[in-house]
Parts: C-alpha cells; structure tokens; sequence
C-alpha cells in the first residue's frame, strides 16, 4: 500500500475512533484545523497537502453537547468541499454512525425523505464514495446515492461476542420488529453457522404513530431459551425494553440485547438498567457519554469497530474488494 498517497482525517469529536482507525492501518492522523468564529460559523481546513490523494473523512454524525447534527454535517461538508478544491483525488466520507438515515420515506403526506437529500448535500460537494455501518434501511441507502457506496456490519463482531460465550446455551434471535427481521435472520444465520448448532427465531409485532409504539404480540418460541435481541440502533431503548420483558412473559431464560449503535437519549439510563435484561453490547460508532458513566461500566459491552472500518479504508484505497469483510 502506498501510504504517501492516503490521508486520514478526523473531524469534530471522532477523534478517538479516527485514531483507533489509524493505528489499525499503521498511519497517524493527517493535521487539520478547525476553527470557530463568535457568531457560530466555522472553518475546517486540512493543514498538509492532499493533491493527488486518497482522502478519508471520518465523522459520526450525532448530536452531543456543544455540537449538533446539523453543525457536524456542515463541518463535513465543508471540509470535503476544501479537500476537493485542494486537489484530493478522491474523498471517500467515513460514516460510521449516519445521521438523518431513519427517515428514509414518505409514511404521512408532504413528509420529507431525509436519507435522499443527504445523499444528494454529500454529492454536491464532490464526494466521491461513502462508507458506513449497519445504516437503518440499506434499500434506501444504496438507492438514495448516486456516487459510490459501501455498507458495513457488524454482524460477526456480535457473532464472535456471543459465540465466546454462549457456548452450550439454547439460543433464539429475536428482531424487535417485522422490519428488522432480515437482519436478525442474517445473524441467527451466521451465529448458527459459528456453534455448528442450529438457533431459532422470533420477532415482535410493533406498530408506531407519533412517536407512539404499541404491539404486544411475540412471534416465536423463546419459552426455556436463552434471546438474544439485535437490532441497528438503541435511541431511547423502548423497542428494546418491550421485546426484553416480552421474551421475559414467555419464559426466556435469559435476553441479551445487541445494537450497532448507541445512541441513548431520553430515558435509555432505565432501559440499560433493566434487569429484564442480562447484558447490553453496542459499538464504538458513537461513545455512549448520556449514560450514567457506572452504568456504562457495569452494564454495557463496547465492542471496537475499528478495524473493520481500517480493513475497509485499506480495500478501498488499494481498489480491492469489501466481500470478504462482510
């Protein structure tokens, strides 16, 4: 691999990750500048030179205090639109967590399908690939881009994370609703695959309206079994909490819970809390700082994303194939 070609960049408070990441593929962080002016605008600004280069932005786009969303998105974009004009000859934007990814169609009139216009705010600024991680509907993600994408999972992180220890365990695989069923199933797949044992299936009924979940019924058999509930993210952990006690009424042994990306907003300290759940396991896509700090310690598994991401970066750049990593 020829490192002179490649920078890395890691923008806003992705700091920790993108030098995880870094490490990962044997490179530092390139410099950069970020600076902020009196009346909240910014400028980002890469401080060695990228003409002729692989460019690699990283940047989760969550909302923390002193940032939002919105003020990270601008940062990103800017910056992409600073490394195009300084010569990069791709910018590929690193998305481990994507904001604004949820809403991604119309389900009221005149509703916006937020997923599209991002896509389209990434494009307008030149960049050139997107990378990101077990992104709420992947359907909708492929569709909405036009320039080049890349979807990653987390799949076998959990896998090998269950597997280690759950090793003569009856387990099922539990979505917490119809739409995540696919994803559950490629799991209960690959886990099953890994025990050289056969894990069942089961998934909540949910329906949501303003913001109002409701559904009660548990399809499946986890009576005497040990659950295992996967999804893509944990916002305030409701969907969770329901599909714990859930499998709790019907006589699971044990639930465990497993989500891509921790968001914990809201009143996700009680759903943590639980102890209708066993365990809780996220990624570092994000740091779950609205946590109770002992909370996390106690209670919650963190499992490194990094160099999945790295090994990804390092296929990209030398035009190699992401299957394998899947």
């Amino acid at each position: 691999m020829n490192l002179d070609a490649m920078r890395l960049f890691a923008l806003s408070e992705t700091q920790a990750l993108g030098a995880s990441i870094g490490a990962a593929l044997g490179i530092p962080l390139t410099p950069h500048e970020e600076r902020d002016f009196e009346d909240g605008e910014h400028k980002t600004r890469p401080l060695e030179s990228v003409r002729g280069c692989d460019v690699f932005v990283i940047q989760s786009l969550y909302s923390e205090p002193g940032k939002s969303v919105n003020d990270k998105l601008c940062r990103l974009l800017f910056f992409i639109g600073a490394l195009k004009d300084a010569s990069a000859r791709t910018v590929t934007a690193v998305l481990p967590y994507l904001g604004y990814a949820r809403k991604d169609r119309k389900t009221k009139t005149r509703d916006p399908v937020t997923t599209r216009y991002m896509a389209q705010l990434l494009e307008a600024v030149g960049t050139d690939r997107v990378l990101t991680l077990d992104v709420h509907n992947l359907a909708a993600f492929q569709n909405a881009f036009r320039c080049h994408t890349d979807h990653l999972e987390a799949k076998k992180l959990f896998v090998e994370h269950f597997a280690a220890r759950m090793t003569d365990a009856e387990l099922v695989v539990v979505s917490p609703d119809v739409g995540g069923v696919k994803r559950a199933e490629l799991f209960r797949d690959a886990l099953s695959q890994r025990l050289s044992r056969p894990a069942g299936s089961a998934f909540m009924e949910k329906q949501r309206s303003a913001g109002i979940v409701s559904g009660e019924a548990l399809v499946g058999d986890v009576n005497g079994k040990t659950a295992i509930i996967i999804d893509d993210m944990i916002s305030t952990g409701g969907t969770i909490a329901r599909t714990a006690h859930a499998c709790r009424d019907r006589g699971a042994q044990s639930v465990h819970a497993a989500a891509s990306h921790g968001l914990f907003v809201g009143k996700a300290d009680q759903v943590a809390a639980d102890p209708a759940l066993d365990s809780l396991v996220v990624t570092n896509t994000l740091p779950p700082f609205r946590l109770d700090p002992e909370l996390a310690r106690s209670r919650l598994t963190v499992l490194d994303v990094s160099p999945l991401l790295a090994d990804a970066i390092w296929h990209i750049h030398n035009s190699g194939s992401l299957v394998e990593l899947l």
